[in-house]
């Protein structure tokens, strides 16, 4: 039971209409403004569910747009008469429809990993659930895929060739387009040539018109949908024609000349004629839309809940909502906000309340101006919020048990209308309260007992509070009577609470106390305000021994809380500092590890890299010396030819020396041994030989005796020369050479270094 008089005094309808602030389409904002609260725990869930992952959607998309959506409705509705033909503006909107559809599906396509969103779709679109339900744990969890999102998509109608066809054929404001035929362009396009032509004509004529029939200033204009002339009243018979309209004076005629009226019947033919193209077109594209009226209103009704979706994720996101556990058990808000505060940016002092098992009611005392019906209006708006599926702000660890019934009673109830009192009209909604009310209700109390004798006002309070907790529903009941305080017991199912207030500085700190009353100040207030000493002592003196008692107590309380709450806040900076300082310590010790780690691998890449360079050098000494190897072998192939050239070159020449030696031996020697041809007298041996020629020293040019090749003396070795010939050299006889011209000879010889020295017989 959640009556309108509890939604009303809660303000949850300006909660919603905040919300709906953030909705794109004006049937997204009335589907957030038509929210009510659910009894039903799973569909609760479900909604929260939904909200959450629209909400996971949109922080991770912050550019993402809903796309632009006229209402359908009328459209939707005509299409599904038979024969109806939509006109051009309600086409245009089934057109946005289609592109909403498809710009959302793949919006949605895109956000799923590896196809997991496609699957989905497709799955729903064949009534199947791709996945159970993800457990939602704090803000915006995030499971393996958007489901709830994909069921959406499923109920899409995303047709680009319809759409398309559409685009084609009117455009957004409603006009049809010269694209939506080919005849329809035609005709336009003569109708615009018809016009220009019977315009210029007109023009002429008007040019043509003597001063006295012309107006001055006059142009051409239209009259009854035709073109016409304005003349002077006496020039209406020289032009002829037919008079459309006249001047509010009379003194001007509208006249549509003869030569012009063929001219216009002409355009009204083409006129007809586009009318009845447009008419086929549009009525063609109407039947070509009417198969899918069902699925286009289903598609409509889907793109409306995303946009519910998305305008309460954003309302969430704004206020820094957090999905609660609303699994049964005590109730328990951590973090709690006013709605409208918390989206005004007025940045509420969050509180935390939490009952234990078998405490039903908390009783908040404290002075006026506290903060006290603040608070209890919070408290009702996260619970009805989350049960309309709107993400309250708290924070993470809230449990808000789903209840069947909420009931408060909150401010100003008089009535004048009803001839009620303040105290009468409270009396009416707690009756209703109490008859009511059961193990899951919520049951919000502000101020009970006021407005008659206070006496009998704190016992009603005290008896509505006990019965309260004996029903076993759940409570917040606010005060400052000093009655109420001393309630608090766990077999009662009572627990004190205050919303702490700053003695010093008479102003309230808004910060929720559990288990401890409040103080009400009332005569602290007064003292602060000057009031009169002599009264506030007077005052003093009339308060009851008790109550001035537990007032002391809680001061004392209040101070040490206060002391205790400054040491732990000083443990806690301290406790901050030495994070700091070790988080500094182990961003240090990290870096130290990294440049350590750095180094290590920086040395394993310079080893590594010495030892490819050492091994390129190895390679390419190896390289070198192979080079060199080759050389020298090739080298050795020489001597070894060279070698080989000389032994034939000394066989042959030792062949000559023998051929010679056998040619001296036929001629006679007289024993003297050979001589060389064109020798001198000999003398006896070899030293007289020489002796007798040309003296033979190094450098010499000589000719060896049965060889047609000059050479060089090189040395003499005794009786043998060492001659150069052809770069060979060999050792002669002295006998054998004789010395020759330089110009027989050729030229110097180049001496050969290291040539091998053959010895001729």
């Amino acid at each position: 039971m959640f009556s309108r008089r509890a939604l009303r005094v809660l303000e949850f309808d300006k909660v919603l209409e905040h919300a709906a602030g953030f909705a794109s389409t004006g049937a997204g904002r009335d589907a957030v403004r038509a929210l009510r609260p659910s009894r039903d725990p799973a569909a609760v869930r479900a909604r929260l569910e939904e909200v959450a992952e629209a909400g996971r959607f949109l922080q991770e998309r912050t550019d993402w747009a809903f796309p632009r959506l006229p209402d359908p409705t009328r459209a939707l509705d005509r299409l599904a008469v038979e024969g109806a033909v939509l006109a051009p503006d309600e086409l245009a909107k089934l057109g946005a429809l289609l592109a909403a559809a498809r710009h959302v599906e793949r919006s949605f396509a895109a956000a799923a990993p590896d196809g997991v969103f496609a699957r989905d779709a497709l799955l729903a679109r064949e009534g199947v659930s791709a996945r159970g339900a993800v457990p939602a744990r704090g803000a915006f969890p995030a499971p393996d895929a958007f489901s709830a999102l994909a069921a959406l998509c499923g109920r899409l109608v995303a047709d680009s060739a319809l759409e398309a066809a559409v685009d084609r054929t009117v455009d957004g404001e409603g006009r049809v387009l010269d694209t939506a035929s080919r005849e329809l362009g035609r005709l336009r396009a003569r109708l615009a040539g018809a016009h220009t032509r019977v315009v210029a004509h007109l023009e002429s004529l008007l040019e043509g018109l003597s001063e006295a029939h012309r107006v001055a200033g006059a142009s051409v204009t239209i009259r009854e949908g035709r073109y016409v002339i304005p003349v002077r009243r006496e020039g209406k018979r020289a032009v002829g024609g037919y008079v459309h309209d006249e001047s509010a004076t009379g003194a001007t005629v509208y006249a549509e000349p003869p030569s012009a009226i063929s001219m216009m019947n002409r355009i009204r033919e083409l006129e007809r004629a586009e009318a009845r193209e447009t008419q086929r077109v549009l009525r063609e594209l109407t039947e070509r839309c009417r198969p899918l009226a069902g699925a286009l209103a289903e598609s409509h009704e889907a793109l409306v809940e995303l946009d519910r979706r998305c305008a309460l994720a954003r309302a969430a996101l704004g206020w820094g909502g957090s999905v609660p556990d609303t699994a049964a058990g005590p109730l328990r808000i951590r973090g709690g906000r006013h709605p409208l505060l918390a989206a005004a940016g007025a940045d509420p002092v969050p509180f935390d309340v939490a009952l234990a098992p078998g405490e039903h009611v908390i009783v908040v005392t404290g002075p006026n101006a506290g903060g006290k019906t603040v608070f209890l209006k919070s408290v009702g708006l996260v619970s009805v919020l989350t049960q309309a599926g709107v993400v309250p702000p708290v924070d993470r660890g809230t449990r808000l048990p789903v209840f069947d019934a909420v009931f408060a009673d909150v401010g100003d109830q008089q009535s004048i209308a009803d001839s009620l009192s303040t105290f009468s009209a409270h009396l009416r909604n707690l009756k209703e309260t109490l008859e009511h009310a059961g193990p899951r209700s919520l049951v919000l109390v502000d101020e009970p007992g006021t407005g008659t004798d206070p006496k009998e006002g704190a016992a009603l309070a005290r008896a509505l509070v006990e019965t309260l907790a004996e029903l076993g529903c759940t409570a917040v009941v606010t005060s400052h009577m000093g009655e109420l305080k001393r309630l608090a017991s766990p077999d009662k199912g009572v627990a004190n609470a205050s919303l702490e207030f700053d003695g010093e500085r008479m102003a309230p700190t808004y910060r929720f106390a559990k288990g401890r009353p409040g103080r009400s100040y009332g005569l602290s207030i007064a003292r602060g305000l000057g009031f009169p000493v002599s009264v506030l002592d007077r005052a003093e003196a009339y308060r009851e021994r008790a109550e001035a008692r537990l007032d002391e107590l809680l001061a004392s309380l209040e101070d040490k809380e206060r002391r205790a709450s400054e040491a732990a806040a000083e443990a806690e900076r301290e406790r901050a500092r030495a994070q700091v300082l070790g988080a500094r310590l182990a961003e240090q010790e990290a870096a130290l590890a990294e440049r350590a780690d750095t180094l290590r691998r920086a040395e394993r890449r310079a080893v590594a890299e010495a030892k490819k360079k050492a091994r390129r050098l190895l390679l390419d000494a190896r390289k070198e010396v192979e080079a060199v190897i080759e050389r020298l072998a090739a080298r050795a192939q020489a001597k070894e030819a060279l070698e080989a050239a000389a032994r034939s070159a000394r066989k042959a020449v030792e062949d000559a020396a023998a051929r010679l030696q056998e040619a001296g031996d036929g001629q006679g020697t007289d024993g003297a041994g050979p001589r060389v041809a064109g020798a001198g007298p000999q003398v006896e041996g070899p030293q007289a030989e020489a002796s007798e020629r040309v003296p033979l020293g190094p450098g010499a040019r000589v000719a060896v005796a049965g060889s047609a090749r000059p050479g060089v003396v090189v040395a003499l070795e005794g009786a043998r020369a060492v001659v150069e010939m052809a770069g060979v050299r060999l050792r002669v006889p002295l006998d054998r050479l004789e010395p020759v011209e330089e110009a027989a000879f050729g030229g110097p010889s180049e001496g050969g270094r290291g040539v091998p020295v053959a010895t001729a017989p």
